[in-house]
């Protein structure tokens, strides 16, 4: 089978101001994408960060999550293994050292339907997004539960509660990949010259569109505008398994009037990215990784949760722009017909 490469058009935008763990950086990101119009829109984002003093980036949680399932003579089997899982912590912490240098149990949940026991994993993965590493960790226990327990039968790999690439509440609520917040707060002058829309318009709006729009959409854990593009453009950026936005774009964004300026936030409990592994091998996802600077000597980890907060950032700089763009009558109509026909003649 012969390997080839479709070209994506990408563009670097920014600088986006961020603050990360307390120190502050001008950041420029390069993103992957068809609609070209996410470029002026996010970098219209990314001019307010730096007019407004800086997004201020938080990480949550990091963990990657494998479920296997096991069937059990009768459901009171199945609820008593349940109950002494924790007390095999060494021995399978022990077994999962024998799969990895990386791989690390950080918890153990456990969902029991009659006599079937699913078992969700959640690991710790260094600065690899972690689905290879946690599946071959997953499947060693998994073949050791099944030597300590003589009526316990093997039913799959994956149990769908971990939960891979598939809208569910499991992994807003126990996590999965980086739970990672970015919040901004812009002046009311800010926001009436660069978006031509006041806090409270865009308040408003963010209510009757997000979480009214959402809610009537039927919406899982979800209430943004276009997450699912803003990471689209930066996953394939950076070399990751792009059909992982389908559980990232599960995410809030919330904001208020604080005292006559705009807070904006955007919360996303599920972004999967690394910094190593597959795809990080191409050069041009090499240098992208560089400019971002998520491939230097740090600790085991770190690189990957910087790239996620800057992803986060981003998202709140698109998010944000769109959202202006919204609640002005014609200006998104506009902005595309207009940008698109530029590219056209280029």
């Amino acid at each position: 089978m012969n390997q080839e490469f479709a070209p994506i058009p990408m563009q670097t935008i920014g600088p986006i101001s961020l603050i990360i763990d307390g120190m502050a950086e001008d950041i420029n990101v390069p993103m992957a994408t068809f609609e070209t119009t996410l470029w002026p829109s996010t970098n219209r984002g990314a001019k307010i960060s730096r007019l407004a003093g800086g997004i201020t980036t938080v990480l949550i949680n990091d963990c990657m999550t494998r479920s296997v399932i096991v069937e059990g003579p009768n459901a009171s089997y199945i609820a008593k293994l349940a109950t002494t899982l924790e007390t095999h912590r060494d021995s399978i912490d022990s077994v999962i050292s024998g799969t990895s240098r990386f791989a690390k149990l950080k918890t153990i949940h456990t969902q029991q339907v009659a006599n079937l026991l699913y078992i969700r994993f959640a690991f710790t993965t260094g600065d690899a997004a972690g689905h290879n590493m946690t599946t071959k960790a997953a499947d060693a226990i998994l073949t050791w539960l099944l030597e300590q327990y003589s009526e316990l039968k093997y039913v799959s790999i994956s149990g769908n509660i971990c939960t891979d690439k598939k809208v569910s509440a499991i992994n807003g609520i126990l996590g999965r990949g980086k739970n990672v917040i970015a919040e901004l707060t812009i002046s009311r002058e800010i926001c009436e010259k660069q978006l031509r829309a006041s806090p409270e318009a865009l308040v408003n709006l963010h209510i009757k569109k997000n979480l009214i729009g959402g809610l009537l959409a039927g919406s899982l854990r979800s209430a943004n505008a276009h997450f699912a593009n803003i990471l689209l453009a930066l996953y394939l950026a950076t070399g990751q398994d792009a059909a992982n936005i389908i559980e990232g774009s599960q995410g809030i964004t919330h904001c208020e009037v604080r005292d006559g300026s705009l807070y904006f936030s955007v919360n996303l409990p599920n972004l999967i990215v690394g910094s190593v592994g597959n795809g990080k091998h191409l050069d041009f996802v090499r240098e992208n990784l560089l400019l971002l600077g998520c491939i230097a000597q740090r600790d085991s980890g770190i690189n990957s949760q910087r790239l996620a907060l800057i992803i986060a950032a981003t998202v709140l700089c698109g998010e944000l722009s769109l959202l202006a763009a919204q609640a002005n009558p014609g200006e998104l109509t506009r902005s595309h017909m207009i940008f698109e026909r530029q590219n056209k003649k280029n």
